[in-house]
């Protein structure tokens, strides 16, 4: 899913210290190398049970999420198990008091059975999503029950991590130095809309332009990923959403894409949404999950996908940052105005010029999450949270009424987009993941795409 605000790659600020992975180094001592020594130690016992409870925790995980959606109907973003367990879960109709307690339940019986240190990684990455993942749900779950939970605390429980505050000072400041980069006179915002309005895709020409970008992220990601045979999607544009595109998943390695036509949409647009819903973006985390590890691994809950929790921001994150990764730099101007620009009937001399003011507007990007936690929180309006907006984020007042009614129905997912994609960044760039080094960037982001990763899993953080 891309809310309505374009992404940037500015890098936020450092979010406290990093969780460390709790993976102890097992070492066997042998016996008799000192005279008087004590008996060697029992070999460590086998990881077998753990598992077994962990696999029966993710098969009442499974049921828990599938429950959680009769409640609410936007929490489960993707379902691909057997009906048969949907079916069940619908005939019993669990309320959620009785969900609350089930969630409650699981979380203390994995906690109760620990793997051991020397444990996989992948299965520790395992045990760790499940309980996070089962945290989410309870939050999701207290929350509609009434509970009142803060902008922060809302995305601390649901996403793993909190959005780095911007101060009203702080954008003032990036809007003062946009003054020299945006042609015109007058409101900052109308001006961007004036310049802009020069650059949208003709509604005749969006399925020859998307159909062009999609291709072209297709072909840089396969150069890397391996994809699996038979995969492909379908794109549909749609009206009245609050999101600009939605991948949703269907299961058997094909997604549907929706892009909502309710806004003009921009040149720039095309490859945002193109890498984010498709490659290396959305659909390719999903099959990936799906063939690696539902197919391969057989794990029941990776099948589900329940859009309120820590899973969200490694998906938008990576779907985010995938777009500089299939276009870095230079490239992705140049590919633009060679295949883009024409197909839009735009002029391809100008794309230089284009891009260059649009990643002058990188400072405000975080500007859309002052807005909602102002609103979330109770200290703005509908209206003053949109004239925020227009006045912070330079957007045109109807796209700032759409944003505010993306707030209303997903609240802080918001910092999903902005926040996932510099975590993202910097776990590679903690990694070692040079910008010219293209083969290490691609092999971390497939690591990311087809394991259970948490953000406080992402190295620095």
């Amino acid at each position: 899913m891309q809310s309505s605000q374009r992404p940037a790659l500015l890098r936020a600020r450092p979010l406290g210290r990093l969780r460390a992975l709790s993976l102890g180094l097992y070492l066997s001592l042998g016996a008799g190398l000192v005279m008087g020594c004590s008996a060697p130690p029992e070999p460590a016992e086998s990881a077998a049970p753990a598992e077994e409870v962990m696999d029966a925790v993710a098969e009442d995980y499974v049921r828990l999420v599938l429950g959680v959606g009769l409640h609410d109907e936007h929490f489960v973003d993707a379902y691909y198990g057997p009906e048969e367990r949907r079916a069940e879960v619908q005939a019993a109709a669990p309320s959620l008091d009785e969900l609350q307690e089930q969630a409650q339940q699981l979380r203390e019986r994995l906690q109760d059975n620990p793997l051991p240190d020397e444990a996989e990684e992948l299965l520790q990455l395992r045990h760790r999503y499940l309980d996070r993942q089962l945290e989410a749900a309870s939050g999701r779950l207290a929350m509609l029950q009434g509970e009142a939970l803060s902008f922060d605390e809302e995305s601390r429980v649901l996403y793993d991590a909190v959005s780095p505050p911007v101060s009203r000072d702080e954008l003032e400041n990036q809007r003062q130095q946009l003054d020299s980069v945006l042609p015109g006179d007058g409101d900052l915002a109308s001006r961007l809309k004036e310049f802009r309005d020069g650059y949208i895709i003709p509604t005749d020409r969006l399925q020859a332009v998307f159909a062009a970008a999609i291709e072209s992220c297709r072909e840089q990601t396969a150069r890397y990923i391996p994809l699996p045979e038979g995969e492909s999607f379908t794109v549909e544009y749609v009206t009245d959403q609050p999101w600009s595109a939605y991948n949703w998943y269907q299961g058997g390695r094909r997604s549907l894409i929706q892009v909502n036509t309710d806004l003009p949409i921009y040149i720039d647009r095309a490859l945002d949404l193109a890498c984010h819903e498709g490659y290396p973006g959305h659909h390719v985390y999903n099959l990936l999950l799906e063939t690696r590890l539902v197919e391969e691994r057989g794990w029941p809950e990776v099948a589900i996908y329940p859009l309120f929790s820590p899973q969200s921001l490694i998906a938008e994150g990576t779907a985010n940052y995938g777009i500089e990764l299939a276009f870095p730099g230079e490239e992705r101007t140049r590919f633009e105005a060679e295949v883009l620009y024409p197909l839009a009937g735009l002029d391809p001399s100008t794309a230089a010029r284009y891009h260059e003011v649009m990643e002058s507007l990188e400072g405000l990007r975080y500007a859309g999450n002052e807005a909602a936690r102002g609103y979330l929180d109770g200290e703005l309006s509908a209206d003053e949270a949109a004239q925020w907006l227009v006045r912070y984020a330079l957007m045109d007042l109807e796209r700032a009424q759409q944003r505010v009614r993306f707030f209303d129905r997903y609240r802080s997912y918001v910092i999903n987009y902005n926040l996932g994609e510099d975590l993202v960044a910097r776990h590679f760039d903690a990694l070692g993941a040079r910008p010219d080094d293209p083969d290490t960037r691609w092999r971390l982001m497939t690591e990311l795409l087809s394991t259970p990763r948490l953000p406080s899993d992402l190295v620095g953080r």
